[in-house]
């Protein structure tokens, strides 16, 4: 009897650890505090799986005690047999149809979700009812970052998306290696990211500003885990301001210090075949655009000075086991390296940074400013069809004429 009261007190205290565990989390990394529509409609599907479940245990413990109870064995029956029930056609249809059921309620939702997450074909309207441009960014997932590029802005980053609230912006995503999984829990599920060509589809949206932790959710390496990048959700007009300071980034701004110009040259030498700065396709490694507005390095590391150097230094090697940079040929002393940070500190080109997100300022804007040739396609093709009207009033007018 001892023996079996501290099995059941282990096993109380696990539950109890395990409940108090499952309510930790950050709202910015969390799948049960739904910061966009995407992870509201799956946090809809955990709610409703979770009360199949409930529902499920529930009936089943319910019988299971209710058996033990009524058919317990009693004094005097140590040697009494039960009527032997076997073949029970309403009871194999009961256990068989249930679960399907059950499972149909699942299901339906589910795979309209499914399809719903991949649909990036149905344009969003504005109250007014007009269609909204859409904003593409095209995904690459690589050991062990992430590459952004915005089709049409001429902007590219790596390890942060920036994207405007209350909007769905659409990703294209493939691999240049091996399969990676997108993942930011807070406003949207997992997609699979594939090589050998084959994209997938899907959109974020963010109903409020604020600074979203996204993860490599497919065991693609050594720094599986360290495979960490941001989504930065900013208000519209601030969006379209950031969009503008980066399409003015060349890469050729020299910086105000002697310091600074002589770690850029240095960069240029050794560091820029593989680190663009501005919008450049290259993306050997990471884009460094934005650099210093980042406040992780590496996607995981406080962007402090001494763990820059560490990584320069040593190619990060022991910070990101299994990354690519551990084969730069570069060599550099403590002196370059200090001269490259002071350079790379510089890199900041837009006011609007991750801590625009929280900063409780709303500029609100329907983003036309960033899709002017659309406007002017829009404007000639509605000319265009004004004209094919009047030419058709004057072809009718002439034809009246004529019948007079």
């Amino acid at each position: 009897m001892k023996g079996w009261m501290t099995r059941f007190k282990a096993v109380m205290a696990l539950t109890v650890m395990a409940l108090i565990l499952s309510g930790c989390g950050e709202p910015f990394l969390s799948t049960l505090q739904p910061r966009g529509e995407g992870a509201a409609m799956l946090l809809e599907l955990i709610i409703l799986s979770t009360v199949i479940m409930l529902f499920v245990f529930v009936v089943v413990m319910a019988i299971y005690i209710y058996v033990i109870i009524k058919f317990r064995q009693k004094k005097g029956q140590e040697d009494f047999i039960p009527k032997q029930t076997e073949g029970s056609h309403a009871l194999e249809t009961l256990w068989t149809v249930i679960p399907i059921i059950l499972l149909l309620i699942l299901a339906v939702p589910t795979v309209q979700y499914t399809f719903a997450f991949a649909d990036v074909n149905t344009p969003e309207v504005s109250e007014e009812g007009e269609e909204l441009d859409q904003i593409w960014i095209d995904v690459t997932g690589k050991q062990y970052w992430w590459h952004f590029e915005y089709e049409g802005l001429d902007v590219t980053t790596s390890q942060e998306i920036y994207i405007p609230t209350d909007r769905r912006v659409y990703l294209s995503m493939i691999s240049d290696d091996v399969i990676h999984s997108f993942w930011v829990p807070s406003i949207q599920g997992k997609m699979d990211v594939n090589p050998t060509g084959n994209r997938n589809e899907m959109w974020l949206q963010a109903d409020e500003e604020g600074v979203y932790w996204g993860k490599c959710a497919e065991l693609c390496g050594p720094s599986h885990s360290l495979m960490d990048f941001k989504v930065i959700a900013v208000s519209p007009g601030e969006f379209e301001e950031w969009v503008e300071d980066m399409q003015g980034v060349t890469g050729e701004e020299e910086p105000e210090t002697a310091t600074a110009q002589a770690g850029q040259e240095i960069y240029e030498e050794n560091c820029l075949s593989c680190h663009a700065v501005g919008s450049s396709p290259n993306k050997v490694g990471p884009n460094l655009t934005n650099f210093a507005d980042r406040d992780k390095l590496a996607g995981v590391f406080d962007m402090t000075e001494e763990n820059l150097f560490e990584w320069i230094d040593t190619k990060g090697e022991e910070m990101k086991p299994g990354n690519l940079m551990v084969d730069a040929p570069y060599d550099l002393n403590e002196e370059e390296i200090n001269q490259v940070i002071e350079y790379l500190m510089t890199l900041s080109p837009s006011d609007v940074t991750p801590e625009s997100a929280d900063n409780g300022v709303y500029i609100d804007s329907d983003l036309s400013d960033l899709f002017p040739e659309e406007e002017e396609d829009a404007d000639e093709e509605s000319e265009e069809d004004d004209e094919v009207d009047e030419d058709e009033e004057t072809d009718e007018e002439t034809d009246e004429n004529d019948e007079e």
